[in-house]
């Protein structure tokens, strides 16, 4: 019988999928729940590392992740509540504690392991 059953599986995806996937595991381990639209929201904020919250949301409207900027500014809130993101002034990044890495190549090394008693 084995003792540990290992997983290893290796997949080459885009940019935008490695940032979702890091925002997923950090949600996913911390229990928070998202919707695939602020997932959308979360990884083009990701993207920008910082912006202004007024020009973003329209962004993001304009891109119709949300219907509105209104509701964009709701879906951040919302995420500002969950500590996702960090709001300095008149601008908005993502938190720092999801430590989200971003720029050139990435490859993530994950180690899971369930122990069962």
């Amino acid at each position: 019988m084995a003792i540990v059953n290992k997983v290893d599986k290796r997949v080459r995806v885009t940019k935008d999928a490695v940032i979702k996937y890091q925002i997923v595991t950090y949600c996913f381990l911390n229990d928070i729940q998202i919707s695939k639209a602020d997932l959308e929201c979360l990884c083009e904020l990701a993207k920008l590392k910082d912006a202004e919250l007024n020009k973003f949301c329209k962004v993001i409207s304009e891109k119709q992740i949300f219907k509105s900027p209104q509701s964009c500014r709701n879906a951040i809130q919302k995420a500002k509540a969950k500590g996702l993101i960090e709001k300095v002034d008149k601008k908005i990044l993502l938190s720092s504690d999801i430590q989200l890495q971003v720029e050139g190549s990435v490859f993530l090394d994950y180690k899971i392991l369930c122990v069962e008693e």
